[in-house]
């Protein structure tokens, strides 16, 4: 099992976005996937066509060991990957979880238990270096983070990257940095094109190949609660997360199976 947090402590990066939509790439090449939504604003789940709403169980109860992962998870064979759902009530877990020993280890407790169910888990982390992004950190094996290729989004990186810095010297040891991905890409912007160099540079092959594109269906598909590999397989923004899904496999693997036909 291989589990990978996205994380960018900036916002509107594209974040969200890619952990339903690189799920579900993995998924149609017969990966068995989990996404786990840590997010108290619930994008991810409602991005799946999850309603946040009234659910039972959650990350919540399960950081907080009330339900086990098992118990909360959703299959959404519709979608051929499961859910750990996400609510508001996750804030309460974080004001819990600072009262308690051993607290940035939650979720990797939880996860322990369905180490032989999944071959990838997938963490969208809160916008946020709090306690639930340090709950990522600790379980994960390595961190993708997306970013946008603008000015300001560098800044931001050097701030991640020390942070990966941290966690690995005291909780997390093993942890790697997967991958740098660009989305929202527009190869006629200079600036894009400068930063995307810059990139490169400092961090060579651990920039991904595969660029996210502006995509205006990328954009619609979560109002569906539906990948844009279901809603619209065609287009550039689904072409582009399948790349993405491939290249992860080649790195990981050492081959990329071949994607599963779409079907909305």
């Amino acid at each position: 099992m291989r589990r990978i947090a996205v994380a960018n402590q900036k916002g509107g990066v594209g974040k969200t976005t890619t952990c339903v939509n690189l799920a579900a790439a993995l998924a149609a090449t017969r990966c068995r996937v989990l996404l786990i939504d840590l997010d108290p604003q619930a994008n991810a789940t409602v991005g799946c066509g999850v309603k946040p709403r009234g659910l039972l169980a959650t990350t919540c109860e399960v950081l907080l060991g009330e339900r086990s992962l098992e118990q909360a998870r959703f299959q959404l064979s519709e979608l051929g990957f499961d859910l750990l759902p996400a609510n508001a009530d996750l804030t309460a877990a974080e004001v819990t979880l600072l009262g308690r020993e051993g607290r940035e280890y939650a979720l990797k407790r939880a996860l322990a238990t369905t180490a032989a169910d999944y071959d990838w888990v997938i963490i969208d982390c809160p916008p946020s270096l709090n306690i639930l992004t340090l709950n990522a950190l600790a379980a994960a094996d390595s961190v993708l983070i997306p970013m946008q290729c603008e000015y300001y989004a560098l800044e931001g990186l050097t701030g991640l990257v020390n942070t990966i810095e941290q966690v690995r010297g005291s909780i997390n040891p093993e942890l790697q940095i997967e991958g740098l991905l660009r989305t929202m890409f527009d190869g006629r912007n200079n600036l894009s094109e400068a930063v995307s160099e810059q990139l490169l540079e400092n961090f060579g092959d651990k920039v991904y190949r595969t660029l996210i594109p502006r995509n205006v269906r990328i954009a619609e598909a979560p109002s569906y609660g539906l990948p844009v590999l279901l809603y619209d397989p065609e287009s550039k923004g689904a072409l582009a997360y399948i790349g993405l899904a491939g290249e992860l496999l080649r790195r990981n693997t050492g081959n990329a199976p071949e994607t599963e036909p779409a079907t909305a």
